[in-house]
């Protein structure tokens, strides 16, 4: 009888009740399974009273040096039909990349009698040389002494090189003055004293150029001194930079090509093969330490069958993302995406929901129109303006209900996932009108959002509040936004406390943006440095529900020809 892989884990209870999944999870876009729900929360219990190893995950207060961490569970079937299920983490655990129960990792670099060791070791010495090399003294001290040599130097050509000027012109008006006199009195003496006077201009002026010459020199002198000093330092740090950069990218590379993936049908990649064919075509850092790969590559390798994934968040959130504790995510797109499309060949999966237009069988409300602007109530899950893969939109629903209309049409946007009111040009000219208003922030917005919970400021009765949280893209988890203080674009958000709800642990605000970045208002919700209470239905930064509870309820702006102020709203359907 085969012996059950060690990682294997059986169900600590029956599920027999339970109906296995039809198909495996599109792990991009998913709910998790009722299985999966079971096996995270057996991990969970885990992770709570295991004793093998210490990682702090910042659960207990303790923040500094906290590291949360995505876990994942995958259940499977063994040969002999058993259900069970595989866990994984992230990366490293403890510092370690083998615990019990745990799956290990598709290549392990930490392992003592790989390649790896030796060769980073080598790096290490190189960073150790470049260390004493960048941090040498004479380099601060003859780079400031070069640029004031420099500067000294110029400063002395500039100086003589005005003297030149001043005596080119001095020796002309004396030419001039001698060509009037000779005129005034044109005989031999005169001549001669011309021809005395022009000689001893012309020593005048080639004295001046040697003297520059001589200038040039001893100044090209010194700094060639300094600058031989110095190059012989900076040249040393460049070497040891390009060594390093050399020894880096091929340890890369050979690192790249031990990572090889497995899938159900039995064909094996590495990772450079598997992005060569990606418009990343070198794989980000991290590629194939994430749970998801882990999981499936052993399932494969140890003739299980798997049958849904799902992934949740342990711990502390980082400061630039919002994860919440327990909370189940999808796999990242930019490391994850490329390594599953070769992983997932061969198995039943989910359709990817995304490709399924939200907006099918759902009515836009046109609340006013006349002959320059339309104003209506876009509903939840509907684009403003056409995807990748789906047409249908409020741009598209405007163009064919205003087939003549000679505007751009769309003024602004709302996320596809917010409900609420935008304006719609019908001509060039309100359109730019109405454009203007909202770069010169003229338009007053306000948004009503049901909070999933009670935030602390709003616990203790603070009526409104201002949130300033810079964003800018995940790049490794589009459409996901970070809070990033280095390179994020401003972010500022008004907020007002509408109504309290204590029973349900729910509160409604009012929010008025006074920038509008992409996911803004989601984020300073949800994020522990904004109002740290998602809104109720987010997907990306909460939890699902039947919608996201967020709602563009009044639009207040001038009328793009009358140039009267209107007014518009209309209540959320939550």
């Amino acid at each position: 009888m085969q012996l059950k892989p060690s990682c294997f884990t059986s169900f600590t209870q029956a599920i027999d009740a339970y109906a296995l999944p039809q198909r495996f999870t599109f792990p991009f876009y998913y709910e998790p399974h009722p299985l999966c729900v079971l096996a995270a929360n057996e991990l969970q219990q885990h992770l709570e009273t295991q004793h093998d190893w210490q990682h702090n995950f910042g659960l207990t207060g303790e923040l500094t040096g906290a590291i949360g961490k995505m876990f994942g569970v995958l259940l499977v079937q063994n040969p002999q039909g058993e259900v069970g299920y595989l866990s994984a983490f992230s990366g490293k655990l403890a510092e370690q990349n083998h615990w019990p129960r745990f799956v290990p990792p598709v290549f392990d670099m930490l392992a003592k009698d790989n390649f790896f060791h030796a060769e980073n070791l080598q790096i290490n010495q190189i960073n150790e040389q470049l260390l004493t090399v960048e941090n040498h003294p004479d380099i601060p001290r003859l780079s400031t002494e070069l640029e004031t040599e420099q500067a000294q130097a110029q400063a002395k050509l500039a100086a003589h090189r005005q003297v030149m000027i001043d005596g080119r012109q001095s020796r002309k008006a004396q030419r001039n003055q001698l060509a009037a006199q000779l005129a005034a009195n044109p005989t031999d003496d005169t001549l001669r004293e011309n021809a005395i006077t022009e000689a001893k201009l012309s020593q005048e002026s080639i004295s001046e150029k040697n003297q520059l010459r001589d200038i040039k020199r001893y100044w090209d002198e010194r700094i060639h001194t300094i600058s031989q000093a110095l190059s012989q330092l900076t040249g040393e740090r460049d070497a040891l930079r390009q060594q390093r950069k050399r020894l880096s990218a091929a340890l890369q590379q050979k690192l790249f090509e031990q990572y090889r993936f497995l899938n159900i049908k039995g064909t094996e990649k590495s990772l450079n093969g598997i992005f060569n064919g990606t418009v990343e075509l070198t794989p980000p850092a991290g590629s194939g330490e994430c749970a998801a790969p882990k999981l499936l590559h052993y399932a494969f390798k140890h003739g299980l069958k798997p049958l849904a994934i799902a992934e949740f968040w342990w711990g502390a959130p980082p400061k630039s993302e919002i994860r919440q504790h327990k909370q189940f995510y999808p796999a990242c797109l930019r490391k994850c995406q490329p390594i599953l499309g070769h992983m997932l060949e061969g198995l039943v999966v989910d359709e990817n929901p995304l490709l399924t237009n939200p907006a099918e069988g759902k009515t836009l409300s046109i609340l006013y129109q006349d002959d320059a602007m339309a104003i209506v109530n876009k509903p939840a899950e509907f684009l403003s303006v056409p995807g990748k893969e789906i047409e249908d939109s409020v741009y598209a629903r405007m163009r064919q209900t205003f087939p003549h209309a000679t505007g751009p049409l769309i003024v602004h946007r709302l996320d596809m996932s917010t409900s609420g009111l935008m304006v719609i040009a019908l001509t060039k000219e309100a359109h730019k009108q109405l454009q203007k208003q909202f770069i010169q922030r003229t338009v007053t917005k306000r948004y009503v959002a049901l909070l999933a919970g009670i935030p602390a400021v709003m616990a203790n009765k603070q009526p409104t509040g201002h949130i300033s949280l810079p964003l800018r893209g995940d790049l490794d988890d589009r459409p996901r936004q970070l809070v990033c203080h280095e390179f994020g674009k401003a972010a500022e958000t008004h907020w007002e406390l509408s109504q309290l709800n204590e029973m349900a642990r729910t509160t409604r605000v009012y929010l008025y943006p006074k920038t509008g970045k992409t996911h803004q208002l989601r984020v300073h919700c949800a994020h522990s440095e904004g109002l740290n209470t998602p809104i109720v239905g987010d997907d990306l930064y909460g939890t699902r529900a039947n919608r996201l509870h967020l709602h563009a309820d009044l639009l207040m702006l001038q009328h793009p020809v009358t140039r009267e102020r209107m007014r518009f709203q209309v209540d959320p359907d939550f």
